[in-house]
């Protein structure tokens, strides 16, 4: 039994020591606080006695590569000139994490014969040979493979996911292809399983992905066929193996779906749930599938110390089975971590809090099948001094790939300099920006890719993406105000589930909120700033004598640049909130000064955002320039070095609104943060009482 104690309290495993021995075991993600009493406890508490249990070493992080390498004395040999060169042993000087197989299966306590089958002549060979050979070391020792050494862990399969190679001219898909190998001697996995079965596995998860896709995002997407080959994944693993590939990295139509969150979510879980199938099948029982994440998340007062959070289910219109049974509330107080959740068999929850503390949850949704990914954050304070109560609508849903563009057959690409998309929580896997767009340049070699082919700038580094917990930054602010909040959905606040009219102030996060188009399937634009439906609840809103700050990078450009221009949209930013589009693409420097207004608040306030890729906070590479429209509306700040608008406020005669070009969570200190949600707060109170 591990106990291992973090932020959020402490969180047990119960670990079966005779498998898996001599190899690091992973537990888990936690946050640990530096000067908290973090530890990890192991107990030899058991039913069964006489029997040993063991800790070497606990490890926290991934820390970097360890495994030093130099040139094999063969390759030296070849060259005579070459035995004068020194060749010292080096590191990568990478992370681990994006090192290859063989340097972890090395770190990771497997013998050579494992993690090097060539003894240390070539590293490349030994990275896709060494995962066949790992697999049967795994499972040596158990029933699986009884007679062979290893960690005594019983595998039901291997599944290898590549990427493949090829380009068209066009806009086509190469799409996935599915690789298995039956044998040509021995027929069997271990003493009766028939080598036919991995062709089974690879039919189930290949069409599995091919019908969610068809379904979903691209009805034209290609099934490349099933190949009985003996590529060495594929032939060595003694369990039951697929190898897919699952589109072409080279080609740009793959590509748009393949730098996508929404499609990687998707295939994910397509590949998830063929496998289950496959286990279902193999051992005669009946499956059920995860369920996706709840929506509609709301927080109310429902006394001076107790709230209630509520949410709704989704269904899977791919799969009957998701359907949810129960629910997990998770609960992070202050700046701590979330708690290890509370088992609930309704939509709604209540809790007592304690005044001037933020509360932060978020929910998942649970059945026989497992535990969903986790809602979005919501957060909720009650200050014991409050000037009032600000309902913070979390608007920033948006996950996507990077703005593209194609010239017909000429050029296509990636403007990750226009727009980076948004990651879904953080991106590990760019490495840098794309700078060959000719479609014409072929591939020669890994160092001259061609069409394609992009900087490496970012191979060590980890960038932030949309972590749907910006309620909380926004809420800290506001409580330093003085005010208490509560935050909601914004699609409960359309769905017309929490009453805007009740709160004198609303604080809307538009983040990078902007539509953008997947695909040629069923999925239409996503993610608008101000869909319909909302454009109506605020307008009413604001004639009931409301007032509303909304922040975004796209606040303007998605209702005026879009491809899909509505007159109706323009009105509601002229009439209603009272700001017009100037310009997209309006800063690149990430500062905001002040401008001459009649709001003394503002004066002073000197802003800087995040405008590059970081670890910290989603870049801004594009915040819209705006300017007044209409009588009582004036510009508040400006950018840095050009002087672009890229903020109003506007002070009606029943109501106000304050609106910034760049989202207010991506400035980069609480101290900014605080100065200017004051500002805009204590404004809003000045012009209420003026009224």
């Amino acid at each position: 039994l591990y106990t291992v104690y973090h932020k959020g309290g402490k969180t047990q495993f119960k670990v079966n020591q005779s498998m898996g021995g001599g190899t690091w075991i992973y537990l888990g993600h936690f946050d640990f606080a530096k000067g908290e009493n973090a530890h990890v406890e192991l107990s030899n508490l058991s039913r069964k006695n006489g029997k040993t249990v063991t800790a070497d070493a606990v490890k926290i992080g991934g820390g970097y590569g360890n495994i030093a390498r130099r040139v094999d004395d063969s390759h030296i040999d070849e060259n005579p000139g070459n035995s004068s060169i020194n060749y010292s042993y080096t590191t990568s000087g990478y992370p681990r994490f994006t090192e290859a197989a063989r340097y972890w299966l090395q770190w990771a306590g497997f013998p050579e014969k494992v993690y090097s089958p060539s003894q240390g002549k070539n590293d490349y060979t030994d990275d896709y040979k060494c995962r066949g050979e790992w697999v049967n070391y795994l499972a040596g020792g158990s029933d699986i493979l009884p007679d062979s050494s290893g960690l005594n862990v019983p595998l039901d399969l291997a599944f290898a996911f590549h990427s493949d190679a090829g380009t068209t001219k066009n806009d086509s898909i190469i799409g996935s292809l599915g690789i298995y190998f039956t044998g040509k001697g021995k027929k069997t996995y271990g003493k009766n399983t028939p080598r036919q079965v991995s062709r089974y596995l690879t039919d189930v998860v290949l069409t599995q992905i091919a019908d969610d896709i068809r379904e979903t995002y691209e009805p034209e997407w290609n099934r490349r066929g099933m190949w009985n080959k003996s590529y060495f994944e594929a032939r060595v693993p003694e369990v039951p193996t697929m190898l897919l590939e699952l589109l072409s990295h080279q080609n740009f139509a793959d590509m748009r779906y393949g730098l996508d969150p929404r499609f990687r979510f998707l295939v994910s879980r397509a590949i998830y749930k063929g496998i289950l199938k496959f286990i279902a099948e193999q051992n005669d029982y009946e499956y059920q599938v995860q369920p996706l994440p709840v929506n509609h998340l709301r927080t109310e007062f429902i006394g001076t110390h107790e709230i209630k959070l509520t949410w709704r289910a989704v269904e899977d219109p791919l799969e009957p089975t998701a359907t949810p049974e129960k629910y997990i509330v998770y609960t992070r107080i202050g700046n701590g971590a979330f708690d290890s959740g509370t088992l609930v068999s309704d939509t709604s929850y209540t809790k007592s809090i304690i005044p001037d503390s933020i509360y932060s949850f978020k929910v998942t949704a649970v059945n026989s099948g497992g535990e969903s990914f986790p809602s979005e954050t919501v957060s909720l304070c009650r200050c014991s001094q409050e000037k009032g109560t600000v309902m913070v609508i979390n608007g920033f849903d948006r996950i996507s790939a990077p703005d593209s563009f194609e010239i017909d057959t000429l050029m296509a690409g990636f403007d990750t300099r226009k727009d980076f998309g948004v990651p879904y929580l953080y991106d590990i896997s760019f490495i840098g920006e794309q700078y060959e767009f000719r479609r014409n340049i072929p591939w020669i070699d890994d160092d001259a890719p061609g069409f394609g082919a992009s900087r490496a700038d970012y191979e060590t580094r980890v960038i932030a993406g949309n972590t749907f917990d910006y309620p909380y930054i926004h809420g800290r602010a506001i409580t330093n105000a003085g005010y208490s909040f509560l935050s909601a959905s914004d699609e409960a606040v359309t769905d017309q589930l929490v009453a805007l009219n009740d709160y004198r102030i609303v604080d809307l996060i538009l983040g990078k909120e902007k539509q953008v188009k997947i695909g040629r399937g069923v999925t239409d634009r996503a993610f608008k700033t101000f869909p319909e439906s909302l454009q109506t609840i605020i307008a009413d809103y604001c004639e009931n004598g409301g007032n509303i700050f909304v922040s975004g990078a796209y606040v303007a450009t998605d209702l005026w640049d879009n491809g899909d221009v509505n007159e109706t949209d323009k009105r509601f930013a002229n009439e209603i909130l009272h700001y017009t589009w100037r310009t997209g693409q309006a800063s690149v420097s990430g500062q905001v000064k002040p401008a001459a207004s009649p709001f003394p608040a503002f004066d002073t306030l000197h802003v800087e955002y995040h405008n590059t890729l970081n670890e910290n906070c989603y870049a801004v590479e594009s915040p819209d320039g705006i300017e007044p429209f209409g009588k009582g509306s004036y510009t508040i700040q400006r950018y840095g070095e050009n002087n672009i608008g890229a903020g109003i406020f506007y002070r009606g005669q029943r109501y106000n609104t304050c609106i910034l070009g760049y989202p207010f969570e991506t400035i980069k200190t609480e101290k900014q943060r605080n100065e200017l949600m004051n500002a805009i707060l204590s404004s809003f109170d000045q012009t209420i009482t003026h009224q």
